[in-house]
């Protein structure tokens, strides 16, 4: 038996979920005390004023611009950029709105028919001795579960794009008092989102789990078979998110860049430029709400894979309740390890410099997974019995559990790994991304070709590292410890959310003290914030694709069990078409997204280029542009835009299982992940490259990059162009690509039963 007890697990996992809550309350408020109201004559500041090496006086005051105004612009600017969020947030929910009760109709009508909706109960699958809940009660509470999956990954997306657009106007007036104060803002109100996420997975995950069993009761196969309903819910939110999110910011990005910075040599983010506001906004939503969705989802998957696997091992059969929980506490450690990691950003140590800022956001993973790796082994060793069997393709495998610690712990340094090596690749810290700058010197066309071999060679190393995770944990625990792999490399979730979205926050607050008209110093600061941020991100999106890569693994094991597949042979015909065409998928679907992002920037760019020939005295900066129809545009394009892609990818799994049955569908998810992943780490890290080495010209920092640049020289003309093409690449195309390999293979999962019985009818007449 498990150390901790079953109530104590009762008791242990919603206490930790509550903390993570009660955590980023805590954060928001201390954001919170940044004012954005104009204060009347404060009284002068007596005592702890030079904590950290620097006075709290206003750089401001030295320029003479009246401080007042700034914090009023500022105020106003954030506005804009909030209402244009949510407003484009309740109309895309809207519109997936009407598809989530549509698909969860047809989950309900595909899995109800597997026993022609019979309520009588039937023998279990792996002990016919037993009788389990009819296949109808299974779809009722999948579409329960989907439905509770969908609104948490929608709720998890607003919320962080709530937070990200009260925080970034407070990250740009601390940014007046120095980096360090505006550092702390940014981070801060990362970690908000990143621990409400995590906790509010958890928290409804295992709310859940409770209410469905006071149906189930003992038959735990049936009761996890219908939690996988929620990983789908999850993952189908946050693909919309993640491409109509995409779109917008893309092709608000692309259209200011080309006509602002490459036609009429004015800085990025200048108030004159009509596409700003919709740029900023697109920030929001596409990289903090898409993201915030996006890594619930694979949260909410890997926990599903490993615990369906877990329901047909020793710890369903003989309902040992802790150890059946493991991933949950182990998502419950992750909260409290990370709560302690944000301290070492926040409290413990003060950041006085710009070079600074990078190291202590590698600090934070560094930090966060050597904790983890302690918080894994006592997890392991309170709650799992010293020897277990799980299940593996028909027979049970005996596991010890310090195999089981190693699987966790495998996939935990997995993602450190592949965490520093796009660092490595994107940061203009390092060679890569400086050759990458040098390159521009002879121009576009060169940038654009170091920039391609630059991506695909940052494939090599982290495909090695998902290698290695794949084959110790398949060895020693089978599927299910493919799957806690997946969950060790995001159980420290919510760090990797906090310096995720910190970089889309300092992004913005770079914008509005451009727009607000502050000076070159105050700008320089947050370009410091926004380059660090640019790396963060691609370090965010390499966790993503490779726990992708590693629960569309899982899931895949769970769908061959469920569909009672005993093997894939690749050398049947069935299977190999299934595995050539899977491949061929996120091609498809990257010519969907690349395009839309071309199409709706060619619109953004005429009218930008309408506006400042038509409208008099916009680039002398004495008339206002209409940012409004800018904004609409993006809105427009990305709602009509993000239905196909988002269709191919939901309906693929359906047709293939439905036509050609479950054999052609396991190769389609196989050649699916294979090359899915490839594409994701390409084209995310080849985009954060080329933007980096924009930056890194546009700083010269060093001597070498002094010979390029200034701002407006060919060489940085180049560099945007360079940057602008990397942006679908890495904004859109590859982070949608990791939705794409686990949507299909969840939603595979929740179908099976559906396809095992009435599927391959193609086959079935021939």
């Amino acid at each position: 038996m498990a150390l901790l007890s079953e109530l104590a697990t009762e008791i242990v996992i919603p206490v930790c979920a509550v903390i993570g809550i009660a955590f980023s309350f805590v954060q928001f408020i201390l954001v919170s005390r940044v004012k954005v109201t104009p204060e009347r004559h404060a009284p002068p500041q007596s005592g702890n004023n030079n904590k950290n090496g620097y006075g709290e006086y206003l750089i401001e005051e030295e320029d003479g611009i009246n401080d007042q105004n700034v914090v009023v612009k500022c105020a106003e600017i954030q506005n804009a950029i909030s209402e244009g969020a949510t407003s484009f947030l309740f109309t895309e929910y809207q519109y997936v709105g009407v598809f989530m009760v549509a698909f969860a109709i047809l989950i309900f009508l595909f899995l109800g028919s597997v026993k022609g909706f019979s309520t009588k109960n039937q023998p279990c699958t792996y002990d016919a001795e037993k009788l389990c809940k009819p296949a109808l009660a299974t779809a009722i509470f999948s579409t329960v579960s989907f439905v509770l999956g969908a609104l948490t990954s929608v709720l998890s997306g607003y919320l962080g794009m709530k937070i990200a657009t009260y925080a970034n106007a407070r990250t740009t007036l601390e940014a007046r008092k120095g980096v360090g104060k505006a550092f702390i803002t940014a981070f801060r109100s990362g970690a908000v989102m990143g621990f409400l996420l995590a906790a509010n997975g958890l928290l409804v995950l295992y709310i859940t789990i409770n209410l469905f069993k006071l149906y189930y009761g003992d038959d735990w196969e049936g009761l996890f078979e219908a939690i996988t309903g929620y990983g789908l819910g999850g993952s189908s939110m946050a693909l919309f998110g993640r491409v109509g999110g995409g779109i917008y910011t893309k092709a608000a990005d692309v259209g200011a860049d080309l006509v602002g910075k490459v036609e009429r040599n004015i800085p990025e983010d200048d108030p004159r430029n009509p596409a700003v506001i919709a740029d900023n906004v697109g920030d929001n939503v596409g990289d903090i709400a898409g993201m915030g969705s996006d890594l619930f989802g694979s949260y909410a998957e890997s926990s599903c894979a490993a615990l369906v696997v877990a329901s047909i091992s020793s710890f369903g059969i003989n309902h040992e309740f802790t150890a059946m929980c493991y991933p949950l506490l182990i998502s419950s450690m992750g909260i409290l390890v990370c709560l302690i990691t944000t301290l070492f950003a926040t409290d413990f140590f003060e950041i006085k410099a710009v070079k600074e800022i990078e190291p202590a956001l590698k600090k934070q993973l560094i930090i966060s997974t050597v904790l983890m790796t302690v918080g894994i082994a006592i997890v392991s060793w309170v709650a799992l019995p010293s020897s277990f069997t799980i299940y593996n393709f028909g027979v049970q495998k005996v596991v010890k559990n310090w195999e089981l610690f190693l699987c966790v712990g495998v996939g935990l340094w997995a993602g450190l790994v592949i965490g520093f090596v796009t660092e490595y690749y994107t940061s203009n810290a390092y060679s890569p991304v400086q050759d990458v700058a040098d390159s521009c010197r002879t121009g576009a066309a060169t940038n654009v070709i170091f920039g391609l071999a630059l991506g695909y060679k940052s494939v090599i190393i982290p495909i090695f590292a998902i290698a290695v995770s794949i084959f110790v944990s398949f060895s020693f625990a089978a599927m299910y410890g493919i799957a806690v792999a997946a969950l060790g490399m995001l159980s420290t979730i919510a760090t990797g959310l906090a310096i995720d979205a910190y970089g889309p926050i300092s992004d913005n607050a770079g914008g509005i003290a451009e727009m607000a008209g502050m000076s070159h110093r105050i700008r320089e600061r947050t370009d410091a914030l926004d380059a660090a941020g640019n790396t963060t991100a691609a370090i965010g999106k390499g966790f993503a694709i490779g726990s992708a890569a590693l629960v569309s693994l899982a899931l895949f094991g769970a769908f061959v069990s469920r569909a009672a597949i005993s093997t894939v042979d690749v050398l049947t015909p069935k299977v190999f078409i299934g595995l050539i065409v899977g491949a061929m998928l996120p091609y498809w679907f990257s010519a969907m997204t690349m395009k839309s992002v071309g199409s709706a920037a060619l619109k953004m760019v005429e009218e930008v280029r309408r506006q400042f020939n038509t409208i008099p005295g916009l680039m002398e900066g004495l008339a206002k542009p209409d940012y409004a129809t800018c904004v609409k545009i993006s809105t427009d394009a990305s709602i009509k835009e993000m239905i196909p892609p988002g269709a191919l990818v939901m309906l693929t799994p359906l047709i293939v299982g439905i036509f050609f049955g479950v054999e052609t569908l396991s190769g389609v998810l196989a050649g699916s992940l294979v090359s899915g992943v490839q594409i994701a780490i390409s084209a995310s890290n080849t985009g954060g490259a080329w933007d980096n080495a924009k930056k890194y010209i546009e700083a010269g920092a060093s001597e070498h990059a002094r010979s390029l640049g200034p701002k407006g020289s060919d060489p940085h003309k180049a560099a945007v162009i360079g940057d602008t093409i990397g942006d679908p690449l890495k904004d859109t195309s590859g982070p949608s690509l990791n939705i794409l390999i686990k949507l299909m293979a969840v939603e595979s999962l929740v179908f099976a039963p559906f396809f095992a019985t009435h599927g391959g009818l193609l086959f079935k007449i021939f």
